[in-house]
């Protein structure tokens, strides 16, 4: 099934993975920040910059709040949990920075809404797709709101299973709503490499017929681009300009780097995995006149001799009768005296 996820971007299976840099609150409040990551996403070859647009009223309950008030890992929490989350929620005029930012870079600008109004507002910022964490698959009600704008939808599974992603699906399509992209996730930062599974994405294609992608959490390159050449259609990587900085989701992201490295990994393994049809090129059959063997006389043989089995061998290169062709030779009488070692030839033959 094709997808047009952005106006310059199609999910149909002939297209290298669409990447996505995962800022999400990377940008630690800081707009100056946020601005240095959109350049260097797209100096790495990102297509989209992706941030969360959660605010302290959209995410958490007051009972989450007054349990959270101080943490004992402070390179990743400043203060209480609200603290941070007011630090780092970006206000609507903060997203409308961001927009711009990323039109100025010429990079897709995305965001993980959490409520009703957050959605209202990517719209009006005319997000290409909605994409929609994986806390929110049994969130029916924002499913329903989510699909109803019309646009695609890419929707992470993680902690779901079969059946409540099913749901989700069945969701979303009640509301006329066919574009979905659904995201192969695990919701652990950063998961063990046993509880990855990578075998969901062909999975998940098979048994909900939408193209699938790939939502990493996990440390380096390899894992993301393994899911690359298990065919996944979008990539989405946490990305930071420096995994020292504080902040939550640092320490998992990938560097400028290895987000490079993702962004031409998954091009050429989408290139090299090519079509499930046997094809030949121009230049591996260029290449069988050099690698392929011929048939060569064994003796000296003078004109008129008729070939048999024992007259011939065969060696390189691969220019004269092939060894498949045996048969069109043995019978076949001699029109000239041939040396030992000579190649046969069509018109070596009476």
């Amino acid at each position: 099934m094709a997808i047009q996820l952005t106006s310059t971007h199609s999910i149909d299976g002939q297209t290298s993975p669409y990447v996505i840099a995962e800022i999400g609150s990377n940008h630690n409040g800081d707009m100056d920040l946020a601005r240095k990551h959109i350049a260097a996403a797209r100096s790495c070859g990102a297509h989209a910059a992706k941030f969360q647009s959660f605010s302290s009223e959209s995410l958490i309950a007051r009972e989450e709040y007054e349990k959270n008030t101080s943490y004992g890992d402070k390179k990743k929490h400043f203060g209480s949990l609200r603290e941070m989350v007011d630090a780092y929620q970006l206000t609507p005029d903060q997203h409308r920075q961001v927009h711009e930012m990323c039109i100025e870079n010429s990079i897709d600008f995305i965001s993980t809404p959490f409520c009703r109004n957050e959605v209202d507002l990517l719209c009006e910022l005319e997000v290409p797709f909605l994409k929609v964490a994986s806390m929110d698959v049994n969130h029916l009600r924002f499913l329903k709101y989510v699909a109803a704008t019309g646009k695609p939808v890419v929707l992470s599974t993680g902690m779901a299973s079969l059946g409540e992603i099913e749901r989700a699906i069945m969701t979303i399509e009640a509301e006329g709503n066919t574009q979905i992209v659904l995201l192969h996730c695990i919701a652990i930062y950063p998961p063990d490499l046993a509880d990855i599974h990578l075998n969901n994405i062909p999975m998940l294609e098979r048994t909900f017929g939408y193209p699938v992608g790939f939502s990493d959490h996990s440390i380096g390159v390899h894992i993301p681009l393994a899911a690359t050449a298990l065919g996944a259609c979008v990539i989405e990587k946490h990305f930071t300009l420096d995994k020292n900085m504080p902040g939550w989701d640092h320490e998992i992201s990938a560097d400028p780097d290895e987000l490079r490295e993702i962004c031409n990994g998954a091009d050429s393994i989408h290139r090299a995995l090519g079509t499930r049809r046997r094809v030949v090129s121009p230049a591996e059959m260029e290449k069988r006149k050099k690698f392929r063997r011929s048939a060569v006389t064994v003796r000296d043989l003078p004109a008129g001799t008729c070939l048999s089995a024992e007259d011939i061998e065969y060696k390189r290169p691969g220019t004269g009768f092939a060894p498949d062709l045996e048969d069109q030779l043995v019978g076949r009488r001699l029109a000239r005296d041939l040396n030992a070692d000579d190649v046969i030839r069509p018109e070596d033959l009476a």
